[in-house]
């Protein structure tokens, strides 16, 4: 869903993560801590003015920690002594904000001690930079996940790579049990994104024997991309938006897919692709129904794998 340094082969290495058997509700929280929301989304609103990037940051980690082992907080245990956590993962090592989740679960242990799980945490917050971000659409987010125990950077492996091509991208949605509407209105979520170099320059230099730019990148595009990112690449830090209005959540993601303007082949592929170049045209000339179909696929996705006995961690770092 955003930079990997990971490519793999699918067949081989995708897990399964089936959809929930667990009984979400959306008022989960109404008796045991009804002020749960309220905390969660003052501290994201705090930490975004503090930090723009946070938005995106969040929204990224919602991605990466339902595609692993389902939207079980697994993504912000830390590394032990003999294991490797998800976060220092390869294509996790750019994920950032961590302390915007520890921060609201302190309080809320506060308020509601051992009630409310760093899983919903990142749900909400995830809801919540989606709508702060200049009326981005809204939800109901489903809440009553458990926080998983288990967290490997091996793992990170079967996160979808920038090279996917369609076909692929579609094959590691389905392990999701996410159809090709889901693929391409969450793909939407990368009108907040940002990309190192590493995770686009095969496409602007040396892309074939035929060609040394991606043919079907935008010539324009590509000419910013190589000032960008220059060769030899000393610049970690360097990169570029994933779309030209990246501080708001609209639809240009999907107009500039239209006029090969995306960042990642497996974005610009989305338009080529005749089973998701029509969603892709649809959602470029109607925002609202990008939108509306954001939010039911956010929901899809907060329902991947969500455990009945897990546990609610005290701190989001580590397990009880």
């Amino acid at each position: 869903m955003a930079s990997y340094r990971v490519v793999c082969s699918l067949a081989l290495l995708l897990i399964t993560i089936p959809a929930s058997r667990a009984m979400l509700d959306s008022h989960y929280y109404d008796q045991t801590c009804p002020q749960a929301e309220a905390i969660i989304l003052q501290t994201v609103r705090n930490a975004s003015i503090y930090d723009p990037k946070v938005p995106a940051r969040l929204l990224r980690m919602f991605f990466h920690d339902c595609f692993i082992r389902g939207c079980d907080a697994s993504i912000l245990l830390d590394t032990t002594t003999g294991n490797q956590a998800e976060k220092d993962g390869p294509p996790n090592v750019s994920v950032r904000s961590f302390y915007v989740i520890d921060d609201a679960k302190a309080k809320l242990e506060m308020a509601c001690p051992q009630t409310v799980s760093c899983a919903d945490v990142i749900a909400i917050a995830a809801r919540d930079v989606v709508t702060m971000v200049s009326g981005g659409p809204s939800w109901d987010v489903l809440k009553g996940r458990k926080d998983g125990r288990v967290s490997k950077a091996s793992d990170t492996i079967n996160l979808p790579a920038p090279t996917f091509n369609v076909s692929q991208l579609i094959q590691s949605f389905a392990k999701r049990a996410l159809g090709v509407k889901d693929l391409v209105a969450l793909s939407g979520g990368h009108t907040l994104g940002f990309s190192h170099c590493s995770s686009f320059q095969n496409r602007i230099r040396n892309f074939s024997s035929m060609h040394d730019v991606d043919p079907n990148m935008n010539l324009q595009l590509a000419e910013v991309l190589r000032k960008k990112c220059r060769k030899p690449h000393t610049d970690r830090s360097a990169g570029t938006f994933l779309d030209s209005t990246s501080s708001i959540f609209d639809n240009e993601y999907f107009r500039q897919l239209t006029q090969g303007k995306g960042v990642f082949g497996s974005d610009q592929a989305l338009f080529i692709d005749d089973n998701t170049k029509s969603t892709v045209e649809a959602f470029a000339k109607d925002q609202s129904l990008f939108f509306g179909e954001f939010a039911a696929s956010m929901v899809k996705l907060g329902n991947v794998g969500v455990i009945e006995k897990g546990e609610v961690r005290l701190k989001c770092a580590s397990v009880n």
